[in-house]
């Protein structure tokens, strides 16, 4: 298993595309899949793309079948925070670590999605599988396109995260003094029209003392009042059934008893059916006497029910002027989802009662009060400055070092002529010194990675790159950088970093095109990288070469076969004999003497670590 605690486990595709039903278990840290062109390897990880919250059409199920469907079991890493965050502020929880993940689509079109047995959005799901997972090969995919993980990587390579998460809280404890602030400078009339209105506000709502989930309550008690003559009828109609005349169950389950109490007195042997006998008796007098102490209270009082509909009106308005949007500094006003659709009605009128009593305190400060606020916003506003320089000046120096250290992997991986660029670009004019750095939530940086593919080529954005191989490879380089050894020059992944407490997800890397136009020394190289990359990540690869096959821990060979008239891609996990096997068809295309001691050649010299039995 890679370094840390987290991988995918198992995964179950079902009816998609030329799949039928396959489950495959993973233990190994690099699993690499091969097989002949057009056997169907883009169709796994087409499904892995699937699961992963890519976008899907009807078109992926099989033909004949109503549904296809991808599920996995993932073990996420206890380090792994945005991953636990995310379940943690949903309500899901792991077993032992581990993680169900579900996607299926429908012929008809509609899809479910689960994870952990809860339902998700796909936009929830590909959110959630991002901190899991990161696929590379197709473009749509790429975690590495989105410049908001570039800050995040270099701050990680630089040792400075835990500064920029400190630098965030400074931010936004700033950023709420200065709104306070501004509410407590509203000029004297509109200070006093808005403290009047959301006094109005307060009171009334306060007046109408409500109570968390009433309103349900009170929908339901509306609901019986104004059905009773059905109701009424219904009870009646129970009663006359259980209770009421010589034919009811308690009349003839009294009959019943005293029959079996005569028999048993004859026949021990009755004795079971005797107690069962009483025990319904004794069931059925108690069910009597509960439903005719509920037929004696039951009454139609429309006093009551005008009284239930006037109080469900008053929380109606309340909730029309109150419920829906927060009171103070929101702007447009801010939605509260629960209180949609009759849901937590009364928690958000409340919300909005706590929060206008909030801007009251505000618009109600002190001339004194407000210099305390100035104050204090001037020293947060040094020590921003001050914290926001320092985070500058060490991304300064780990992005030269970073971008060195990549530039130099690439070199090895078939781009020699590549030149890797961390471009950190302040976010405004500093015209006044430290004082006046235009800062962002994470620091006065923009920080966005730019590679120059070829030599002569100026540096561009990474999504401008040509082919999906070349992105891959960038992506294996910077991975291999981040785990390197802390001297430059390193490109090995070392015992200390592959199990020290640093964390880096995604925790699996998958690998479609990453050896697209390559070969030779550069094919080593990949191989090389991967397997390193293999200590600390749990990495999925599709290659067509042998000496990067050669060296996975897990080897499986996608297969097309006819069955019943129908063709089935499969996915096998190889043996050691059946790897040399498929090694020397991937070298020379057969399997003859020559070809398999050239497979045994390269698995010998690359040290494999074979972990499927023979």
């Amino acid at each position: 298993m890679p370094a840390g605690d987290a991988m995918l486990e198992e995964l179950s595709i079902r009816n998609y595309a030329l799949i039928e039903n396959l489950t495959i278990s993973f233990e190994g840290e690099l699993s690499i899949f091969t097989g002949e062109t057009g056997a169907g390897k883009s169709i796994v990880v087409g499904a892995l793309g699937f699961l992963l919250g890519a976008k899907a059409e009807t078109m992926v199920i099989r033909a004949g079948a109503d549904e296809a469907s991808v599920s996995a079991v993932i073990s996420v890493d206890r380090r792994n925070r945005d991953a636990l965050g995310w379940l943690s502020s949903r309500g899901i929880e792991t077993e032992d670590g581990r993680l169900s993940v579900r996607r299926g689509i429908k012929a008809s079109g509609r899809g479910s999605i689960w994870i952990g047995g809860a339902p998700v959005t796909r936009g929830e799901l590909a959110e959630f599988m991002a901190f899991m997972f990161d696929l590379h090969g197709q473009h749509a995919h790429q975690s590495l396109l989105h410049k908001d993980k570039h800050r995040r990587c270099l701050d990680r390579f630089a040792g400075i995260e835990d500064e920029a998460v400190a630098f965030n809280r400074v931010f936004t404890e700033l950023a709420e003094k200065r709104r306070n602030l501004e509410n407590s400078l509203v000029s004297e009339r509109d200070r006093d029209a808005r403290i009047e209105l959301l006094t109005f506000s307060i009171d009334e709502i306060e007046a109408a003392q409500l109570k968390s989930g009433e309103c349900r309550e009170l929908e339901a008690e509306s609901g019986r009042l104004a059905a009773f003559e059905k109701l009424s009828g219904s009870i009646e109609a129970a009663a006359a059934a259980l209770f009421d005349g010589e034919a009811s169950v308690l009349s003839l389950s009294r009959k019943a008893r005293a029959g079996m109490d005569a028999a048993a007195a004859l026949d021990s042997s009755l004795s079971g059916l005797q107690q069962r006998l009483v025990a319904l008796y004794y069931e059925a007098e108690d069910l009597s006497g509960e439903l005719r102490s509920y037929r004696g209270a039951l009454a139609f009082d429309p006093t009551r029910l005008e009284e239930v509909e006037e109080r469900l009106a008053l929380i109606h308005r309340l909730k029309k002027k109150y419920g829906g949007f927060a009171a103070a500094g929101k702007g447009d006003g801010e939605l509260f989802p629960d209180a949609e659709g009759g849901k937590n009605i009364e928690d958000a009128i409340l919300a909005y009662r706590n929060e206008a009593a909030a801007e009251i305190e505000a618009l109600s400060a002190s001339e004194e009060n407000r210099e305390r606020q100035r104050a204090a916003i001037a020293a947060l506003e040094r020590e921003i400055a001050q914290r926001a320089a320092a985070l500058s000046a060490k991304r300064r120096a780990a992005s030269d070092k970073l971008a060195r250290r990549i530039s130099g992997i690439l070199g090895r991986l078939g781009m020699p002529g590549a030149v890797f660029t961390v471009n950190l670009a302040p976010k405004g004019p500093v015209p006044g010194g430290q004082a006046n750095i235009v800062c962002g939530p994470w620091g006065a940086d923009d920080v966005e990675f730019l590679i120059a593919a070829n030599k002569g080529e100026g540096a561009r954005e990474l999504r401008l790159v040509a082919s999906g191989g070349e992105l891959s490879r960038v992506m294996l380089a910077i991975k291999t950088a981040l785990a390197a050894e802390a001297d430059p020059e390193a490109t090995g992944v070392t015992e200390a970093a592959a199990t020290s407490t640093w964390f880096d997800g995604p925790e699996t890397l998958i690998f479609d095109e990453i050896d697209t136009g390559i070969g030779g020394e550069a094919a080593v190289a990949v191989g090389e990288y991967l397997q390193k990359i293999g200590g600390v990540k749990q990495i999925f690869c599709v290659t067509h070469l042998a000496v990067i096959a050669c060296r996975a821990d897990n080897h499986f060979r996608v297969e097309k076969t006819e069955s019943g008239g129908r063709t089935i891609t499969s996915v096998n996990p190889l043996s050691a004999g059946e790897r040399r096997g498929e090694i020397a068809r991937m070298l020379s295309g057969g399997k003859g003497e020559t070809a398999l001691a050239h497979a045994c050649e390269l698995l010998d010299k690359y040290g494999v670590k074979n972990r499927v039995k023979e």
